[in-house]
Formats: C-alpha cells, structure tokens, sequence
C-alpha cells in the first residue's frame, strides 16, 4: 500500500538527494511544533551534512538536528506558501506512521 501523497512519514525513509520536503519540527522550550520546509545537505563551507530549512543562506544556515525533526511528507504539487502549510503532525509515537503500530 502506497502512502497517501499527503500524508505524513517516517524521517528514515526521508529522500537525502536534496529535495525539498516538509517536516514536522517537535515542539520545544522555543515553542509548539511547526511545520518547515527542509532539504538534506551533504555538508558544505557553510556547515555539516544535515537538514537545512530551505530559507537558508550562506551565512544564515538554519539546521536541524536528526531528532528535533518528528516525520516529513513530500512537497504537494500545489504550490505552497505559509497559508496553506499541513498542520504539524501531533502524534507521540513515529512508529504509527510506518503502519507498524496498527
């Protein structure tokens, strides 16, 4: 079974061949959990391999570590802007999101 396109994933399985994709970021002592649009960089002058908030800019690199980001679903093809970003995905448990915990 396919995963609905707009659904949200697991990071494991997040593509790292620099595409855009959405996350959701956990919630913080910074605020409640969002949602963000991020690519896997493969480490440049700038800073180390990992996830980069795409509003990023030399000199203003916006990284997020492996676990503050909770699962990602793929860019839907309309093209998106603050307004119409998903809401952030609110369960506790990644695992539900692979369809093992059901």
């Amino acid at each position: 079974m396919m995963p609905e396109p707009d659904s949200w994933r697991h990071m494991a399985s997040a593509p790292k061949d620099g595409s855009r994709i959405l996350v959701t970021i956990r919630p913080s002592e910074q605020g409640a959990a969002e949602v963000d649009l991020v690519f896997w960089s493969n480490g440049d002058q700038f800073g180390a391999d990992g996830w980069r908030a795409s509003d990023s800019s030399p000199g203003r690199i916006i990284e997020y570590a492996e676990p503050e980001l909770k699962c990602w679903m793929p860019m839907p093809s309309a093209n998106l802007n603050r307004t119409s970003m998903p809401s952030p995905w609110e369960g506790e448990d990644e695992r539900e999101l692979d369809g093992s915990g059901i």
